[in-house]
């Protein structure tokens, strides 16, 4: 999944929290997470190839925000595997209290 991928670099992903507080532009990003400019610049561009983010030009400015879909497909993907690992606890639980009980039986025996 190539979101997650992109998403894997720390420093993206410090990019993608703060434009979930809005959209900024590429010196905005800089300034705030303490980056060079060309650093910021080289992460936007990863996040914009691939979909995470958009840009939009204003006057001299590049203004970037994130864009929703990415998001929803990770979510979906990650509600996947946290239905398998509900089921799994799910039988975890069942097979404890099964033990449980067997235990309070043998105890009831002696």
């Amino acid at each position: 999944m190539k979101v997650i991928n992109v998403l894997a670099e720390p420093k993206r992903m410090l990019i993608v929290e703060l434009l979930r507080k809005g959209p900024h532009s590429v010196g905005e990003i800089a300034e705030e997470l303490g980056f060079n400019q060309p650093q910021a610049s080289k992460h936007l561009k990863v996040l914009s190839e691939a979909g995470i983010v958009e840009v939009e030009a204003i006057t001299n400015k590049r203004i970037y925000k994130l864009r929703p879909e990415p998001f929803q497909e990770l979510s979906v993907w990650v509600e996947s595997y946290l239905k398998i690992w509900e089921e799994r606890y799910d039988n975890l639980d069942e097979y404890l209290k099964k033990m449980q009980l067997d235990e309070k039986r043998n105890k009831d025996d002696s």
